[in-house]
């Protein structure tokens, strides 16, 4: 009986991941109708570029907080394997990365600008091209979202007792 609720409990978490998504947190190739409904955040990065560095906490919040919201990364340096995978842990990158660059796929020329950030709305129009980097509040409005607030103190702490 122990064996057949490990075996019941291992089979739905396959079926609750991703299938386009690898095992080492990537993604082989852009498809579009997959995040139907869904604000979808395609980011270019690369290593040695300190603006994209310096957006990545950005980004993992963005995706970690909305889940109407996926977003996907791209190295721009084309790097794949184990050389991609050391970067993205390196740098602390949580969200997906592309391993292949959807720009042709999309029939746009790649960024010449690092970062660069295509926002695409629930239909799978591009909405928005954010160029340098972007803060979770630039990247929830540009996504149609309002951002989310800190959290504050509740109000029964500021309002006197009885009131």
């Amino acid at each position: 009986m122990k064996i057949l609720s490990i075996l019941a409990l291992v089979l739905t978490l396959a079926a609750c991941t991703n299938p386009e998504e690898g095992a080492d947190n990537t993604v082989p190739r852009l498809n579009l109708p997959d995040y139907q409904g869904r604000w979808l955040v395609v980011n270019y990065w690369a290593e040695w570029c300190k603006p994209c560095i310096k957006e990545i906490p950005e980004l993992n919040s963005l995706d970690q907080r909305y889940a109407q919201i996926a977003v996907l990364g791209v190295n721009f340096d084309g790097n794949t394997g184990a050389e991609l995978e050391t970067q993205v842990e390196k740098l602390g990158i949580a969200f997906p990365t592309l391993l292949e660059d959807p720009a042709a796929q999309l029939g746009m020329q790649k960024p010449s600008v690092l970062p660069t950030t295509l926002v695409f709305d629930p239909d799978g129009r591009l909405a928005n091209t954010l160029v340098g980097p972007q803060t979770l509040e630039s990247l929830a409005l540009a996504t149609g979202q309002a951002a989310m607030p800190e959290a504050g103190p509740v109000a029964e702490d500021i309002l006197p007792q009885g009131q």
